[in-house]
């Protein structure tokens, strides 16, 4: 046989083999989207039910609420009491999807008090409210309520994404209501995504620094508000392909796996309630954090006050995303440089964005790294303050010493003088 006909034979078997690929892959696709469809057909609304945790309204503020979740366990953390501050462009639903997919169930698991934010439902009415009064009225009356329950005592405050940076400033501006400052996915540093990024990273900044002041205001002047339905297209524009397959390739890749199929569902019953942003407080958050980069500039101001990112005084725990590309790592970890070293820590997380919460991996690993450190930083401030005591104590008694040194001896009376009173009595 010839040399050409051994190629065309070698070219045909080849073509053949990938032909064969092909079909099998179409197939199993096929298989996979039935069994999908299957498990969908089954499934029930009462099924993708989210946030589930029983807990109680304990502090509202006009349309904000603190509730305090249930404890789970008879066990007690010897830690301060925590608040979770979400943002406002999701929900804090995120925080408790579902039982085994739980911040809050496994925080509560270690024995921890746990608190939550819920910023409610804002309309147009709400549109004049800034990022500022969102800070310095409702989410530090919530805090300064817990304080006030809690011997006033400083508590801990646990912000994740835009409620992060509440947080952070928060703890700067009034540093002894904090006691620790957990942050999670958290933009500190809104240009930092400029430095050592990934491909995919970076396109949010990019959307925001390519509107005009103008873009924004016409936006909130038509609206009253930043519309949910568009922050969520924006977000789903992130990451393109995913939102175009995850539909159909993604569900059905599933394989009618039913307890992966529930949680998608309730992943994207969470994506799907994304509520209005307030007007002005979208307008602040655009404008003086991602345009003009305020608060690492020293120049955000809260009642004319500029806020000092090195007046935060707690320690502080920073948890990130390797592969975050909403909240780059370069963005989040900028922190550090405001902060003491010894009071400054992070965790990385090699995951996504909300993956930090809800991805398998996440499950024991972020709740115990957090309750891990609030009894580390306990038991560092609880010696710190018996240290603190010996040594004023200490001081006390060389006080005491000294004064008793410096004191003026009493005369010895003159005993002659003595003698003659004796004699005239």
């Amino acid at each position: 046989m010839s040399a050409d006909a051994n190629s065309d034979q070698d070219l045909y078997e080849s073509a053949a083999q990938a032909y064969k690929i092909a079909w099998k892959q179409i197939l199993d696709s096929g298989l996979q989207a039935i069994k999908s469809s299957a498990t969908l057909s089954k499934t029930k609304q009462e099924d993708v039910q989210i946030a589930t945790t029983p807990c109680d309204v304990v502090f509202q503020l006009d349309k904000v609420t603190l509730s305090r979740y249930r404890p789970l366990t008879k066990k007690k953390a010897n830690v301060p009491p925590v608040i979770i501050c979400y943002g406002l462009f999701g929900r804090q639903t995120m925080i408790d999807l579902q039982e085994d997919r739980s911040l809050v169930r496994n925080l509560l698991a270690e024995g921890v008090d746990v608190f939550v934010v819920d910023w409610g439902n804002p309309t147009r009415a709400d549109q004049f409210i800034t990022v500022s009064d969102y800070i310095d009225v409702y989410l530090r009356s919530c805090v300064e309520y817990l304080v006030s329950k809690n011997d006033n005592k400083p508590i801990t405050l646990f912000g994740i994404c835009e409620g992060g940076t509440f947080s952070t400033i928060l703890a700067a501006h009034k540093p002894k209501l904090i006691s620790g400052l957990v942050l999670a996915i958290t933009p500190i540093d809104f240009d930092g995504d400029q430095e050592n990024f990934w491909p995919g990273e970076g396109f949010l900044n990019i959307w925001t620094q390519n509107l005009e002041e103008k873009d924004i205001d016409l936006i909130i002047e038509t609206y009253g508000m930043l519309p949910g339905a568009m922050t969520g297209a924006v977000f789903s524009s992130l990451t393109p392909m995913n939102s175009m397959t995850k539909y159909n390739l993604g569900l059905s890749r599933l394989n009618g796996d039913e307890d992966a199929i529930l949680n998608f569902l309730r992943m994207e019953k969470w994506i799907a309630d994304r509520p209005d942003h307030p007007g002005a407080a979208g307008q602040d958050w655009l404008n003086k954090f991602y345009r003009k980069n305020q608060l690492v500039k020293g120049k955000y101001k809260i009642n004319g006050k500029k806020i000092n990112l090195k007046n935060i005084k707690c320690p502080v725990l920073n948890i990130y995303a390797l592969r975050d590309h909403i909240v780059p790592v370069s963005c989040t970890k900028a922190l550090g440089k405001f902060v003491k070293p010894s009071l400054y820590s992070e965790i990385g997380f090699p995951g996504g964005h909300v993956g930090v919460f809800v991805s398998r991996k996440a499950q024991g690993v972020v709740a115990g790294g957090v309750t891990k450190w609030l009894l580390e930083t306990q038991k560092l401030e609880t010696k710190n303050k018996k240290k603190t005591k010996s040594k004023s104590t200490s001081e006390s008694k060389t006080e005491i010493k000294d004064k008793s040194a410096n004191r003026p001896k009493a005369k010895k009376k003159n005993k002659s003088v003595n003698k003659s009173e004796k004699k005239l009595k």
